[in-house]
């Protein structure tokens, strides 16, 4: 199951379009647009801490710290979600809230819908697939084949996207989705995205 499966199968599309006030249809393509970059930014996260092993588990560990697969609980229960969280993890995957507004307004380019509209949902996106992620790697552990193998299986399936998502060794563990907005095709859309806040910041 892809991560836009799991949106819809849990309720989640139906909590942001909840949460933001808007339908199932605009949250639906929001998220589908945000997806690539928030994505983008847990593998940069994985690669910053070095990688594989060390990589995922320092991903894994600042996921857990905020609730880890609570997460998405908080989205998806009864109880006000805490945006924080979420604007926690935009921190820490994207670095400055320069990224964050770039990253919308990306997205917003591609679908239509009002930036300001997808900065509020950028953070609700981040705590579904954070708790996604922190799920996955707590159920599945080393029957992915180690850690590596592991995190390209998540966020191959996480990207999927109703696409197939290129193995590792063909456009690196994004693939799929990732790859319509990865403009000088290193693998990661997030990289051409905090080059667009570099030049938007100068």
């Amino acid at each position: 199951m892809d991560m836009m499966d799991m949106l819809n199968a849990s309720g989640g599309i139906e909590a942001i379009a909840g949460q933001l006030g808007i339908s199932p249809e605009m949250a639906r393509a929001g998220a589908g647009a945000l997806l690539p970059a928030v994505v983008g930014g847990f593998q940069k996260q994985t690669e910053a801490a070095g990688g594989g092993e060390g990589g995922l588990g320092s991903l894994i560990g600042m996921l857990g710290g905020l609730g880890g697969a609570g997460l998405a609980d908080n989205v998806l229960g009864p109880e006000q979600t805490d945006v924080a969280k979420g604007n926690d993890i935009l921190g820490q995957i994207f670095g400055s809230k320069d990224v964050s507004r770039t990253v919308a307004g990306h997205a917003a380019g591609q679908t239509g819908i009002d930036p300001e509209l997808l900065k509020k949902m950028l953070p609700i996106l981040a705590m579904l697939v954070g708790g996604y992620l922190s799920s996955r790697a707590g159920g599945q552990g080393e029957a992915q084949g180690g850690a590596g193998g592991m995190l390209g299986s998540i966020l191959g399936a996480v990207l999927g996207g109703g696409q197939q998502a290129a193995p590792a060794s063909g456009g690196g563990m994004l693939g799929g989705l990732g790859s319509l907005i990865d403009m000088n095709h290193d693998g990661n859309p997030l990289d051409d995205i905090i080059g667009m806040a570099g030049k938007l910041a100068r």
